[in-house]
């Protein structure tokens, strides 16, 4: 199936590092994120993206048009320096579609205008661009064809460490907990659609909040729970925690490498 990624955003909750470059781009390791998300589809055979593009969609273009394979596989160096012979290969099979989807569109505009790109798919994936996971995508799959219903998404408990307070009616605290103990189940992405979701999308409606209310309302979202590994980077933080996973080789997402 194709790939939609939607890599236009801002990015304005990691101004440190979107202020130059897209947040896509930001490096985990060697690789920017959206590389390593790129990576994880095509581990499960999904080899054909659809990138989305928005702030400073020209470096996104301007990184894989000078995509530098030697970075990140081993290789045999000769000849003085002359002849480079790679010993393995990242995205020589990839085929992946740049599409400009303005600065400001939301999720929704943005997928409405690679439509054109879609002809002819009867299913497809989408996803933000900065978050990881190893959700074990062929079983989502499996589950979402079963269902037969006209979208799916993974649900994900809070990654966040913010308190939850509860409290009687007159305002006495009965308990505090996290959001990352609490049974609270937040969006995390890796969409799988049916092409009928485009009978759905207004470009003046957001996905979540309109077009998925609009399927509720059919019976024809599902929800897949996702309890292992899942991660996006959001702020400051979120590089450094996703710096000190690669720099330790604690990296679950990486699922091509078990």
């Amino acid at each position: 199936m194709k790939v939609v990624l939607f890599c236009g955003g801002l990015g304005t909750r990691l101004r440190e590092q979107s202020d130059t470059i897209p947040k896509a781009l930001v490096p985990v390791g060697y690789r920017p994120i959206i590389w390593h998300l790129m990576r994880y589809y095509a581990h499960f055979g999904h080899r054909e993206f659809i990138l989305c593009l928005g702030y400073r969609g020209d470096l996104i273009r301007e990184y894989f048009l000078n995509y530098n394979e030697a970075m990140t596989n081993d290789f045999v160096l000769s000849q003085g320096a002359r002849k480079v012979d790679l010993l393995s290969r990242d995205l020589d099979d990839w085929k992946i579609t740049f599409a400009e989807t303005g600065l400001h569109s939301s999720i929704a505009q943005r997928l409405l205008r690679v439509r054109k790109y879609l002809e002819g798919e009867s299913e497809f994936l989408a996803n933000y661009a900065d978050g990881l996971s190893d959700l074990p995508l062929d079983r989502m799959i499996e589950d979402f064809r079963a269902r037969g219903v006209v979208a799916s998404f993974a649900t994900v408990t809070s990654p966040l460490s913010f308190h939850t307070v509860a409290a009687d009616g007159d305002g006495v605290v009965t308990g505090i907990g996290t959001a990352r103990d609490s049974k609270l189940r937040i969006d995390g992405g890796f969409f799988i659609f049916r092409k009928e979701i485009f009978d759905y999308l207004s470009a003046s409606e957001q996905l979540v909040e309109q077009t998925f209310e609009h399927l509720i309302a059919r019976r024809a979202l599902a929800a897949w729970p996702h309890d292992g590994f899942w991660q996006s980077m959001e702020t400051l933080k979120d590089k450094i925690n996703f710096d000190r996973m690669e720099a330790q080789g604690n990296c679950p997402w990486m699922v091509w490498k078990k």
